[in-house]
Parts: structure tokens; C-alpha cells; sequence
């Protein structure tokens, strides 16, 4: 997990590093994607409406963000606070880094004299894609956290979960609202999120752990109690 969160972090660092240069085949792959991609959504309105309800209803950060607060409340309610806390504040802390890059980049969306959707806000990173990958990468983790042997249907899960992911990445470039690079660039920067979570958690969890009471014993038969 650690290398895991090193190497998406430095490819997302890399990756606004050349945007931010203009870097030439870069940005003339990003164009080539969006031309072609945005001819095949002008030749299939219908096929166009399914994209647009998955990406403004289905996988919208705003649907995202509401899964993750109603996993928030059910880990509370179940007493289950510390990691409940984790998914809030990774949550939170993934839209601030979002949004701040997003400002520092300040990258133009794609321009067409005949758009088939419309966004607000600059385009790099995509807040869709970024806002998929954490959520659903939380979801997962919670759930594994929680997941026993017997039960079936993991398998599923994690499918739906990458479909989601890939999925709403692919329908922003395919409405044309952004370039492959801003969508590359959320999921790299929504799992450096999410593995950063896992990898602090379980450090907190191993620095609260109570000590080993062998342990303890051992070490007052040798010491003596200092009880």
C-alpha cells in the first residue's frame, strides 16, 4: 500500500508538472482523444443521454459524497468512530486537495461550437473522477475491513466499484467536458488519497494498540510489579 500510494502521488505530481508546462504531445494527445470521442457523441444523441444521466446522477460527486456521509453515519452508529472519522476526514481532505489544484492549475476545459454537455470550474483534475476513486475506494475498504470468509459476493462489489471508477472517467471525456489527461489525473490523485488513509489508520491502530499482556507478565516476572 505504501508503494502504492508513493508511485500514484508522484505520477499525479508529474502529470500536473506537464500540464501546467503545456507539455506539446500531452496536450496534442488530450486534443486527438477529445475530437475523436466528441464525433462519436454528436453521431449518437441516445447513446450521449445514458452518458450524461451516468455522469450527472449516477456517478455525480454529489451521489459520491452522499454515499460516503451515509457510510459515515452507519460506522458511527455502530460505534465504530475512529473509522467513521477516518472516511469523513479523507472525504473532506480529497476536495480541499481537488479544489486546490484545480486553482493552482487553472487549466481551460475543451471549447466546442457544438457541445453535448456543459461544466463549471477548471478542468484539471476531474472532480468526477478523483470523487469516484475516493469514495469507492473507501467503500471497499470499509467493507473488507468488515468482510467475513463465509460471505459471497466480494467479487461483485469490487467490479462495480472499478466500473464506477473507469466508467464516469470515461463519460467526462466522451461529453466532451474534459481533457483524458484532467480524468488520469483524478484517479491518480482520488487512490494517493484513499492508500494514505489506509496506510495512517493502520498506524494509528498499531500505535493504540494495547500491549501484548504475555508481554507485560514477562517482563514483571523479571523486573518485578511495579503495580
Amino acid at each position: 500500500m505504501r508503494s502504492s500510494a508513493v508511485i500514484s502521488g508522484a505520477l499525479a505530481v508529474l502529470l500536473l508538472v506537464l500540464v501546467a508546462a503545456g507539455w506539446t504531445p500531452l496536450l496534442s494527445f488530450d486534443r486527438s482523444v477529445a475530437e475523436t470521442l466528441h464525433r462519436e457523441a454528436l453521431a449518437h444523441p441516445g447513446l450521449t443521454r445514458a452518458h450524461r444521466v451516468l455522469s450527472d446522477w449516477v456517478w455525480d460527486p454529489v451521489t459520491m459524497r452522499a454515499l460516503a456521509a451515509a457510510t459515515v453515519v452507519l460506522l458511527w452508529w455502530w460505534d465504530e468512530r475512529r473509522t467513521a472519522l477516518w472516511v469523513a476526514v479523507t472525504t473532506l481532505l480529497a476536495l480541499a486537495i481537488q479544489q486546490g489544484v484545480k486553482a493552482l492549475v487553472g487549466r481551460e476545459r475543451p471549447q466546442w461550437a457544438d457541445p453535448v454537455d456543459s461544466a463549471r470550474f477548471a478542468a484539471f483534475p476531474s472532480g468526477h473522477a478523483m470523487a469516484a476513486t475516493v469514495t469507492c475506494g473507501l467503500l471497499l475498504w470499509v467493507l473488507a475491513l468488515r468482510w467475513r470468509p463465509e460471505w459471497r459476493g466480494w467479487g461483485t462489489l469490487a467490479t462495480a466499484a472499478l466500473v464506477s471508477v473507469l466508467g464516469v472517467g470515461w463519460t467526462r471525456v466522451y461529453l466532451g467536458v474534459h481533457w483524458f489527461s484532467d480524468v488520469l489525473a483524478g484517479w491518480l490523485l482520488g487512490w494517493c488519497c484513499v492508500a494514505v488513509a489506509v496506510l495512517t489508520y493502520r498506524r494509528s491502530e498499531r500505535l493504540g494498540a494495547p500491549a501484548d499482556p504475555r508481554a507485560g507478565e514477562d517482563g514483571g516476572s523479571r523486573m518485578g510489579d511495579t503495580r
